[in-house]
């Protein structure tokens, strides 16, 4: 008989992990499962019988428990003849109210009696009662369950109980019967689960789990088709997954380890949480459980500190999204209650005592105190143990007051380090969170005041540094033990606090990657849409004489001469306004409330910029507004300025104003470039140096994900003056752990593609146009299927094609579409060829099947190229446009001019201008006497124009006075385009050129 593959198969199995027999080996020899668990897992097999649907109770096991382990209390309220309703319906008053963790945490009081629903797991000093009262509780799973008082034929496939209260309901799949946990097991539950049913109910059951062989995912909350799932994956190299199991499915570990019953106690206990405020109504408020790395974290450095106490570092490199400040809320509390395993370990201690006297947080976020002292409230008997520290002296006053977590700043920390020195008799869990520094920046600039640093445009100051500064200031003690969370650990980061191995090297102690984070939909892909832009500059000659200059040092002072120029900045300024306005503006990214970023080197930088963005928003109307952020003085021009004046309001409100709806852009130097949360962030725009950590942290403020605004990865938008591709690579690398930057910015590459996919005969141009015009017409779709079906049969038989001809061809149909999707959204003109064969690929790729399940080598690589932007959307096709279909450039270019090593080149400055201006106006393909020919022609012409004089220079109104410049090169462009087609392509087709054409020929117009 073969294997069974089935759904039931892995029912079977996991309820056997459970329980030690399977529901089938019962029935095979015909005998009853005893009462007691057959082997040491401690589960028993439920009866789907048993079940209450009314009040979601395994009710044979809610009144065994109770029976056996509270008799007396029973007692107390039999004396009444309903009692058992009694119980019931004030269990089911509570549990709407509260939530079953209430219940589970505080026990259930009827009248004079109150009951224990659940018994906790044991800590290390528990008493044998304790450890006695744990072993009473009742662990079952039962499967197929009929959930439903209106529809009894509705089943769910397993459910967990603790005490006959369900805990948590599985709804398995088996990717061998072509169903997955992702898309079949969520589908089910928003779809086709009555939530309305008491089982389902938000705060009844702990979480919900949707699982197959390969992948996990759940929720606390069931609502429809607005459910949201997590995944609840070990992650598969650095990624999204799950590694291969030698031993069995690539789940196992869920009933293996997570459902194990001290394992689930665990998270009753020390995890899982509502949020809110304690009048909150329940369905207001949000349940956390554990993510898989979360929960792997926590227990992993209580095991470890457990076993080797006091006077170790660990580090932990967790990306954003990974959710760090319930992870370290988590590990605080946690660590308060550990005790040493040993006497060994115990230091001044004994194994009765807990191993830290004290858990000192480092920290700017200013949630986390409040969370901190919600969850103490949740999980503690003893509440009020939380307190702040900025000084020695209050750290031990806290600790004289009984104080088990002090909260403390970065500033603050050198104080502290003294006073763990100072205390060798007490033990402490210093956790540092450097993630969020940096958020106003008052706090920097006191810090770098504090260690002598003064100069006002250094980059965002370093908090890592700071914090190895301080412990080296003071001998390491080992009464502390030190637990860093930094997304990007720097090498002497990871040399202080990282785990050093056999070679010589140091890694994190534990890492959820970028590159997870990602995949797994936690934060978004900046680089996604990244790109540099070519700048135009024309440096006029100044100076009659042409004296000698080092060719590379005076392109390098030339270039510094043109980022600080008024025109340079102008032309920026309005390139990103352009864009901002026309591309997330109009198109109302994130419901219209899309903002940007403008980074730029220095606060003077920031200022020309700022100055330059307002104008040309005065002359558009004001249709939103800007703000600024630097920090002190700073004077440009003369003039003094601070951010409070330019922006007017304070500086303390300047985060706050940000991210009301009327305020789009903001404009810094250093300042919010790390920790600054504005989930509204969707486009930076960035004329400044960005390298190693400062590149990732800046970046990455576009990278919060705002599900409530739908916000995707083609959303994003980073348009970089300054970088090249290859430096943001080299930046992101060390902490993605895989590459995230591909060459394929080159957009040229889809004409490569195009000819190819185009040359296979698997479809022909005229099915393409026959499928667009359908499609944008709405017609039916059963008239587009024959369409596809006749391209896919050419695909699958009809050319006869070898498999590895139809994978070459899949993947670059994939790649077509993958790369055009990216794109489509900064092209600069429209390409009808591209767009209409990207609506047609998007539909034929799925029905392009790949008959050879024997390669699974192809099949990863097939996997490798699956797109995440195949939802973009498009409604900008129209048969009428009619565009040039020649190549424009997109490529990352290298805006950083090197010299080259050895001798010295010298030329004149003549040669030095022309040698700058074909770097950087690149395109326009005349000699440089041609150019300052035609240039001087065309700014004669546009001075005679009959509408120079009345329209543009005796104009007062900006905006007109714009429209009437434009119109008036416009004209003269349209009559010059027979006699210099090269030029008018590249004024009409190439934005920055235009815009940059477009400045030099104003100042050309007004020197004149």
């Amino acid at each position: 008989m073969p294997s069974q593959t089935n759904e039931l198969a892995l029912e079977t199995a996991i309820e056997k992990a459970l329980c030690g027999i399977s529901t089938e080996d019962i029935k095979s020899v015909m005998v009853a499962e005893p009462n007691e668990p057959y082997n040491s897992n401690g589960y028993q097999i439920g009866n789907p019988t048993d079940f209450n649907a009314k009040y979601a109770l395994d009710e044979l096991r809610f009144w065994d428990f109770l029976e056996s382990t509270q008799k007396e209390e029973l007692e107390k309220l039999k004396r009444q003849s309903d009692w058992k309703i009694k119980v019931l319906d004030r269990f089911d008053k509570l549990v709407k109210k509260y939530g079953i963790l209430r219940l589970l945490r505080k026990g259930l009081a009827v009248d004079d009696a109150h009951f224990t629903l659940f018994y906790v797991a044991p800590l290390q000093n528990s008493s044998q009662s304790i450890k006695d009262n744990f072993e009473n509780n009742q662990f079952s799973v039962t499967r197929q369950l009929k959930y439903s008082v209106t529809n009894p034929l509705e089943e769910i496939d397993m459910v967990i109980f603790i005490n006959g209260i369900p805990i948590s309901t599985i709804e398995l799949k088996n990717h061998w019967t072509g169903q997955n946990a992702k898309v079949h097991g969520v589908n089910q539950y928003k779809y086709k689960r009555d939530i309305t049913q008491p089982l389902l109910n938000f705060g009844r059951c702990i979480v919900h789990f949707a699982v197959d062989t390969d992948e996990i995912y759940m929720t606390t909350k069931l609502d429809g088709a607005n459910t949201f799932f997590l995944p609840f994956n070990l992650g598969n190299n650095f990624g999204k997954g799950n590694p291969p199991n030698p031993f069995g499915h690539k789940t196992a570990y869920f009933w293996q380890d997570v459902l194990r019953r001290e394992s689930i106690a665990n998270i009753i206990q020390h995890f899982v949480r509502f949020d809110g405020a304690e009048n909150d109504a329940l369905s207001k408020k949000n349940l956390f459980f554990p993510r898989y790395h979360q929960l792997d974290v926590v227990r992993r450095l209580i095991k470890d500190t457990t076993q080797k106490g006091a006077g170790e570092t660990y580090l932990i490199q967790h990306s954003a999204g990974s959710g760090k400040s319930n992870s370290i809320t988590w590990l605080a509390y946690q660590l308060i209650e550990a005790y040493p395993e040993s006497e060994a370990v115990a230091g001044s201690k004994n194994t009765n005592q807990p191993l830290f006297d004290s858990v000192i947080v480092v920290t700017d976020r200013r949630l986390l105190d409040k969370q901190l002292r919600d969850n103490i409230k949740e999980f503690s008997e003893v509440k009020n143990i939380v307190a702040p520290a900025y000084k020695s002296s209050d750290l031990k006053s806290a600790l004289e007051n009984g104080k088990r977590i002090i909260i403390t700043t970065i500033q603050k920390f050198p104080f502290i380090i003294e006073g763990i020195a100072d205390m060798s008799n007490k033990q402490f869990a210093v956790i540092v969170d450097e993630a969020h520094s940096s958020q106003s920046g008052s706090s920097a600039d006191k810090l770098n005041e504090a260690i002598g640093n003064k100069g006002e445009d250094t980059d965002a100051v370093d908090y890592q540094d700071k914090i190895l500064e301080a412990m080296k200031a003071r001998k390491m003690t080992k009464n502390a033990s030190y637990f860093a969370f930094t997304a990007t650990p720097k090498n002497n980061t990871l040399e202080k606090f990282g785990v050093k191995q056999e070679d010589g090297s140091f890694k994190p102690f534990h890492l959820y990657s970028m590159k997870q984070a990602i995949e797994e939909g936690f934060i978004l892909d900046v680089l996604a849409n990244y790109t540099t832009y070519k700048s135009y500059y024309e440096i006029e000659k100044s100076i009659e004489d042409n004296p000698l200059f080092d060719t590379s040092k005076a392109q390098k002072k030339l270039r510094a001469y043109v980022e600080k120029h008024k025109q340079t900045v102008g032309t920026k300024a309005e390139i990103m306004l352009d864009h901002f306005a026309g591309s997330i503006v109009n198109k109302k990214k994130l419901s219209g409330k899309a903002k940007a970023m403008v980074v730029t080197q220095s606060i003077e930088s920031a200022i020309r910029y700022y100055q330059a963005l307002q104008q040309l928003l005065n002359g558009r109307g004001n249709p939103f507004k800007i703000v600024i952020a630097f920090s002190g003085t700073k004077e440009v021009d003369g003039i003094e300025y601070t951010e409070a004046q330019m922006n007017g309001f304070p500086e303390s409100e300047t985060k706050d104003k940000f991210d009301q709806d009327e305020y789009r852009m903001l404009v810094v130097a250093n300042k919010y470039l790390t920790g600054f949360d504005q989930p509204k962030l969707s486009a930076m725009y960035v004329d400044k140096k960005l390298q190693g950590v400062l590149a990732v942290q800046t970046l990455s403020r576009l990278n919060r994900s705002a599900n409530k605004l739908n916000k995707k990865t083609e959303d994003l938008f980073v348009l970089d003056f300054f970088n090249t591709v290859e430096d943001i690579k080299t930046s992101f690398d060390p902490f993605y752990t895989s590459t995230t930057l591909s060459s394929a910015t080159d957009i040229n590459v889809l004409h490569e593609l195009k000819d190819s996919l185009d040359d296979s005969g698997i479809y022909e141009q005229s099915e393409v146009e026959d499928f667009n015009e359908k499609y944008f017409n709405k017609i039916d779709a059963q008239f587009l299927s024959p369409i596809i079906d006749v391209a896919a049969q050419r695909f699958v038989s009809d050319l006869e094609l070898e498999e590895k001809d139809k994978a070459d061809y899949k993947i670059k149909a994939k790649q077509f579409v993958k790369i055009y999707g990216q794109v489509a959204a900064i092209l600069p003109y429209e390409m009808m060829a591209w767009e209409k064969l990207f609506w047609f690929l998007k539909f034929l790729i799925p029905k392009l099947k790949i008959e050879d399940p024997q390669s699974d080598a192809l099949d990863k690589l097939l996997e490798s190229v699956d797109l995440s932007t195949y939802g973009l959307e498009r409604v900008k096709l129209n048969a009428a446009i009619s565009l040039d279909d020649s190549e424009t450039e997109l490529d990352p270019q290298n805006p950083n001019v090197r010299g080259a090593h050895g001798e010295e080149e010298k030329d004149e400055l003549e040669n030095i201008i022309n040698g700058f201006n074909e770097k950087w106006f690149q395109g326009w393909e005349a000699t440089s006497e041609e150019q300052r020919v035609k240039f001087i022609s065309l700014i004669q012409a546009v001075q005679t124009h009959r509408d120079f004089e009345s329209k543009y220079a005796l104009n007062s109104d900006d905006q007109n006075r714009e429209l009437a410049f434009r119109k008036i090169v416009d004209d003269e462009m349209s009559r010059r385009r027979k006699v210099d087609m090269d030029l008018y392509k590249l004024y009409a087709q190439d934005s920055s050129f235009n815009q940059a054409f477009m400045n030099a020929l104003k100042q050309g117009v007004n020197l004149r």
